[in-house]
């Protein structure tokens, strides 16, 4: 072989016809995979203590993480994450060991003064916070397109109390070693560490952001990819990132593109144009099966479709008429017509993996058009029309159960009127006019705190929202957070059901929510029991054919 000298090297190098060992050594070969989505976030926001929806979960698995994980691959069994253990100290301390050398997104190591700032009242819950009276002593909030410097949105604080009621502090013990303190006695403490809004993030991160919004569209935290650029309404791309401690990430560049229309998702995945494909109906997953490069994975998730009651709307402050609501509707009709019989009718808002607290004697209000027209005439119904807030199929087959639902009250003698609405902050508006609403609620641990508790109760958003309260769901909400015995617990549980969902209705569950989410074939990827998409080394394998 020849020797080349400098010179020659540089110019053959520059036009191509030499490329240098070293860059060999570094091409990436990844994939990029893009995946057409009917929405990334409903608050133009990443910040899990605002983002709190269906569908921005789906992204945060790829983001964030938790110190307590959740097991995808079974029934959402609680285990290590960024915490290598955890023990109880006593009935409001739980103590967790970190794991060494996890690296967040901007390369700096976890360690405890992460985890404190994470749940620190910077970040959570406003300034003026005094965690030893669950108040906010001064105002430090603004509305989140006007927000200067660090003040939280309304929603961000709101969301902290919600999941984090009576958190008296975290402190740290040392580097690697971090103590959750509560005010109360909480048997759902590791529940709250490992659930929803209780993610860690860099405390320079947040820091070194210029405003809320930008850390909110940027975040920085351990998980297996991060945010190369957030477009709201628009796209969100992440790329691997390489120092995760779980391993090198096995996607180069992850593009979740937003497509609200099924047909448009179903089109663009079958000619190439997307990898994946969210949120398929039933009634399409044969059709996409009939490609032989194409299937569909997915099915029942730790969540229920409900209806939502404003019971300071004239004809519903009469108890009675929501009854009568919620007896109208054939929920099985719902689920064999527009399910296919892929998802169940629940036992109220309830999952069996509650264990010891799940009342499996429960039923939602049976179907009873006779009873419930009994219950209007009792009530002095007149035919009053009584308005339905819905979106254009936020949730798969919405317009279409809503057009069921209506057509069902009809029967038994109820003037429902569909009104569609663009957006969330349009179905929470409190015009005096508000009255049905379209909703969902998530289990995110094995305890009706994390669910009934957690969104019906005095902290939670349909009371936040001014919709509906009750004194004594409301005692034993409080309650229920401090009882210790199961057996007293589950005595509380099974009358907060009753009130909630008998007596005066709040809600009323429909069915189980089931998510379907449409792939290429030779892409080794399983979908999860869980909105969440994982995209980590051990759930991701494909050798792209050119």
């Amino acid at each position: 072989m020849h020797s080349v000298d400098r010179r020659r090297f540089i110019g053959l190098a520059a036009g191509g016809l030499i490329l240098p060992r070293f860059a060999i050594a570094q091409a990436d070969d990844r994939p990029t995979i893009t995946i057409a989505v009917q929405q990334v976030a409903t608050s133009a926001s990443l910040e899990v203590v605002r983002e709190r929806s269906n569908v921005g979960e789906r992204v945060q698995q790829s983001l964030f993480e938790n110190l307590i994980a959740r097991d995808l691959k079974k029934n959402l069994e609680s285990i290590p994450g960024l915490a290598e253990s955890w023990k109880r100290i006593d009935d409001r301390t739980v103590e967790l060991s970190l794991r060494k050398g996890v690296k967040f997104h901007n390369g700096d190591e976890m360690t405890s003064e992460d985890v404190v700032f994470t749940f620190g009242p910077e970040r959570m819950f406003g300034t003026g916070y005094d965690s030893s009276s669950n108040k906010t002593l001064f105002t430090t909030v603004m509305a989140r397109d006007s927000i200067e410097g660090k003040k939280l949105p309304a929603e961000v604080i709101g969301i902290a109390k919600r999941i984090w009621p009576s958190l008296e502090k975290v402190e740290a013990v040392d580097k690697y070693t971090v103590r959750f303190v509560n005010r109360v006695p909480d048997v759902t403490l590791e529940g709250r560490i490992g659930g929803p809004a209780s993610e860690i993030i860099s405390k320079r991160g947040f820091m070194e952001a210029k405003t809320w919004v930008e850390w909110a569209r940027k975040p920085i935290a351990t998980g297996p990819y991060k945010v190369r650029e957030f477009k709201p309404d628009e796209s969100l791309t992440l790329d691997a990132h390489d120092e995760y401690w779980g391993g090198k990430p096995p996607i180069k560049t992850i593009r979740f593109v937003v497509v609200p229309e099924v047909p448009s998702r179903i089109n663009g995945l079958l000619s190439g144009q997307y990898e994946f494909a969210c949120d398929i109906p039933p009634d399409q997953i044969e059709t996409i099966a009939r490609n032989p490069k194409f299937e569909v994975q997915g099915g029942l998730v730790t969540n229920h479709r409900i209806l939502v009651f404003d019971k300071h709307h004239p004809t519903l402050v009469d108890p009675r008429v929501r009854q009568a609501i919620t007896h109208s509707i054939d929920r099985q009709a719902i689920v064999d017509s527009l399910w296919a019989g892929k998802t169940r009718v629940p036992s109220g808002l309830q999952w069996e993996f509650y264990g010891p607290m799940f009342i499996a004697d429960w039923k939602v209000p049976a179907y009873d058009v006779k009873k419930a027209q009994a219950l209007l005439k009792a009530a002095n119904y007149k035919g009053d029309p009584i308005p339905f807030r819905v979106l254009n199929n936020y949730y798969t087959n919405q317009v279409a159960t809503a057009q069921i639902e209506v057509e069902m009250w009809r029967a038994a003698g109820l003037n429902v009127q569909i009104e569609m609405r663009e957006n969330w902050q349009q179905i929470f508006e409190n015009d005096g006019k508000r009255a049905i609403r379209d909703w969902s609620n998530s289990a995110a641990f094995n305890d009706p705190m994390s669910s009934l508790v957690g969104q019906h109760g005095p902290q939670g958003q349909q009371q936040q929202a001014k919709e509906w309260s009750n004194d004594e769901m409301n005692k034993l909400c409080g309650t229920l957070e401090t009882e210790t015995d199961m057996a007293k617990r589950k005595a509380m549980f099974k009358r907060m059901l009753e009130i909630c969902e008998r007596e005066d209705p709040a809600y009323t569950v429909l069915h189980q929510t089931a998510t379907f989410t449409a792939k290429r074939k030779d892409i080794d990827w399983k979908a999860a029991p869980a909105f969440q998409m994982d995209f980590r080394a051990e759930n991701f394998h494909w050798t792209r054919k050119t």
